[in-house]
């Protein structure tokens, strides 16, 4: 994945080296994952762990936040192409996704250091949950729609409520389920347990 969703215009100059750019986004999430706050982050810090100067950051990223959203953002899985075949087909697939990416222990360590200090940054969360979370809501909504429309869902159905039912279960057992791996099946169950309420 090339990281280039700053929203700054990119100078002109030298061509840019993907391997540093690389090797900055991880040196920003192993300080993260060290238990480095966004707050005690420094350009100057991660710099030194990427092995590049600090200039080579700021022609990259104008500030601390654009990087760290970028950062956080490369551990979110891209979005499954959904087939469309069938709502509870397609469910499973976006849930799914919850699942791999919350059986990553440094992906949700980094994850939740950096969530923790959402309220001393909310312009970055905001970005972040622009970039890396809406496209899932969205996606969510969209299946749970069309399932309205095409009969599969009870047509009363609060779409907001089944979202937070599908989402909110998956979040429970990533978050506070049992120790150890996440079943494979852990999605399918979810949406066959939402579902039976869900469906006329």
């Amino acid at each position: 994945m090339t990281i280039q969703e700053t929203g700054t215009a990119r100078p002109a100059g030298r061509p840019r080296s993907e391997k540093a750019e690389r090797a900055i986004i991880e040196a920003t999430l192993d300080l993260i994952g060290e238990g480095m706050g966004v707050s005690e982050l420094s350009i100057e810090a991660i710099a030194s762990k990427a092995g590049v100067g600090k200039t080579t950051i700021y022609r990259r990223w104008s500030n601390k936040e654009d990087l760290v959203v970028d950062a956080l953002a490369t551990l979110k899985a891209p979005m499954p192409r959904l087939r469309g075949t069938s709502v509870r087909d397609d469910l499973i697939v976006l849930l799914d996704v919850m699942r791999a990416e919350a059986g990553q222990p440094r992906s949700r360590c980094v994850m939740n250091i950096a969530m923790s200090e959402a309220d001393r940054y909310p312009r970055l969360m905001e970005r972040f949950m622009k970039r890396a979370v809406e496209p899932r809501r969205a996606a969510l909504r969209a299946v749970i729609e069309r399932g309205i429309a095409s009969g599969e869902l009870r047509a009363d159905l609060d779409v907001d409520m089944g979202m937070a039912l599908l989402s909110g279960a998956m979040l429970w057992h990533t978050k506070w389920g049992p120790e150890g791996e996440l079943a494979a099946d852990l999605a399918e169950r979810v949406v066959d347990a939402a579902l039976s309420g869900l469906a006329p």
